[in-house]
This record gives structure tokens, C-alpha cells and sequence, in this order.
């Protein structure tokens, strides 16, 4: 048995919450600080039996063995500050904020130390998400109730270094873009060979899930699944060489380097 609160009642915060219970929490041991009334609504609607409250206050950590810190970055300080006071006798926070790092939060906590950071996905709103974790080392005796919170929607890796984090951020918290992307322009080229739209978006779709499906039940590397499929003077050697001259790999890793850098700035720039 586990007892949670969250702060923020958005999108991330609802699906660990759906998570939580779908796993066999109850709801009365989960609270939602939530400030805006139309979403305390909904949250109350949505999730029967649990506390919900407009304001971080004593009525809604009691007993908490996590506070799940699920606000924008540009919110963090003010919602730090407002649980300061209330914070010392709760074993562990957990951060899904982007960009804030674990010493910046403690000092806006008033030195509270017992911190997990971590950074998921979007597909985490539907239970397929993957979370990078990093605890500071007071808060690693209690970090399995982070793990468990973030296991309720999607994998979780542990990383060593907090610092890991920005490459976590390029490869898996911006990743769901990268390959949004890439659907739209294969559903795009089906259109533009004469495929009817509605046929292309299904062959596009079907293509992603297909292939990952596969690469995940073989034992075989990617790099030897492509050359699977690649034969020579065939038709996908023939888009591959299209692929390759315009070093389209080469640019893609370039990206996710880029995504990872923007990360450790923001980092910067929330310090500030």
C-alpha cells in the first residue's frame, strides 16, 4: 500500500494516477492538488474516491509516501515554495518537470533532499510510456515508490548520472516527434503516389507498429533486420541509397544531440 499525492492534475498526472489504480491502488490513499476549478471537476468525475484540492496544504499530504511533482517548469518554484512548509515528514518527491534540476528544486524546498527526477513521454497517457529516473543518493532507499509510480504507465530505466537525463530528454522525451514525423512523411509519399488518403494513413500506421513489433521479438540488432529486408538492386536498396546520400542518419543523430543540448540549456536557463 502506497500513499500519493500529486500537485498538478494535468494530462501526465491523470495517466500515472489512471495507472496507479488500474494496478490496484486505492483511491483513497492518491490526492490531486489541482488550482483550477473546471479540472478539479473533471479529475473528481474521472477518478471517484480520490482526494482531490485547490491548494497544497496539510488535508492533502497525510500519511503521502510520495509527492509527485506534476507542474510545467515554469510553475515549479511558486509550487515548490507553497509545499516547503509542509514537505520535511514526506519520505520522497518525485520531479517530471523538464529541464529542473534536483539542486535547484531542494533549494526552492527549503533543502529538502530526497528527490527523484525523472523525464517520461507522451505515450505514457496511454500506459506505453518509458521514463529515465536519477535519485539523489538521500532519496535512493525510498526510490522503488518512484519506480512504481512511473511503472504505471510504461518502462523505466535508472540512470547513474543525473546529467543523463538531457540525453533521455533528445532520445525518448522528444523521440515521440521524431517518429510523428516520419509517419507523416510516409503517409505523405502514399498520397503522393496515388494512394487513396485514408489507405495511406493505415499502411503508414501499420508499417510503424508492424516493424517495431517484429524488432522487439527478435533477438537480431536493427542494423541486421534493415539489411533483412535490403536486397541488392532492389526497391528498398533503392530508397536506401536516396536515404543515404542525403545522409539522412547522419542528420537524425545530429537532432537528437541537438534535443539533448536545448535540454541542459533549459536546465540552465531554470536555474537562473
Amino acid at each position: 500500500m502506497m500513499r500519493s499525492t500529486f500537485i498538478g492534475g494535468g494530462n501526465m498526472a491523470s495517466a500515472m494516477v489512471g495507472g496507479l489504480l488500474a494496478r490496484g491502488e486505492r483511491a483513497a490513499d492518491i490526492a490531486i492538488v489541482e488550482p483550477l476549478p473546471p479540472q478539479r471537476e473533471k479529475l473528481a468525475a474521472r477518478f471517484p474516491g480520490v482526494g482531490v484540492h485547490a491548494a497544497v496544504g496539510e488535508g492533502a499530504l497525510p500519511g503521502a509516501d510520495i509527492v509527485v511533482l506534476a507542474v510545467k517548469p515554469q510553475q515549479m518554484q511558486d509550487a515548490a515554495r507553497q509545499l516547503s512548509p509542509f514537505i520535511g515528514v514526506v519520505p520522497l518527491v518525485l520531479t517530471i518537470a523538464a529541464g529542473v534540476r534536483c539542486a535547484d528544486l531542494s533549494g526552492w524546498l527549503g533543502g529538502y533532499d530526497r528527490i527523484v527526477r525523472a523525464m517520461p513521454n507522451t505515450p505514457a497517457l496511454i500506459g506505453a510510456g518509458i521514463s529515465g529516473l536519477y535519485a539523489t543518493p538521500p532519496a535512493r532507499p525510498n526510490a522503488a515508490a518512484a519506480v512504481r509510480v512511473l511503472e504505471a504507465c510504461g518502462e523505466v530505466i535508472l540512470c547513474e548520472h543525473e546529467s543523463d537525463l538531457d540525453a533521455v530528454t533528445g532520445v525518448s522525451g522528444s523521440g515521440p516527434a521524431y517518429v510523428f514525423y516520419f509517419l507523416e512523411a510516409l503517409e505523405q509519399a502514399a498520397k503522393d503516389l496515388g494512394l487513396a488518403a485514408g489507405d495511406a494513413r493505415k499502411l503508414a500506421y501499420a508499417t510503424f507498429a508492424g516493424s517495431i513489433a517484429l524488432a522487439q521479438q527478435s533477438p537480431e540488432p536493427p542494423a541486421t533486420l534493415r539489411a533483412n529486408v535490403t536486397s541488392r538492386g532492389g526497391t528498398t536498396a533503392r530508397a536506401l541509397d536516396v536515404l543515404d546520400a542525403a545522409q539522412v542518419n547522419l542528420h537524425f543523430i545530429a537532432a537528437v544531440k541537438a534535443a539533448a543540448a536545448r535540454a541542459r540549456e533549459l536546465g540552465d536557463e531554470i536555474a537562473r
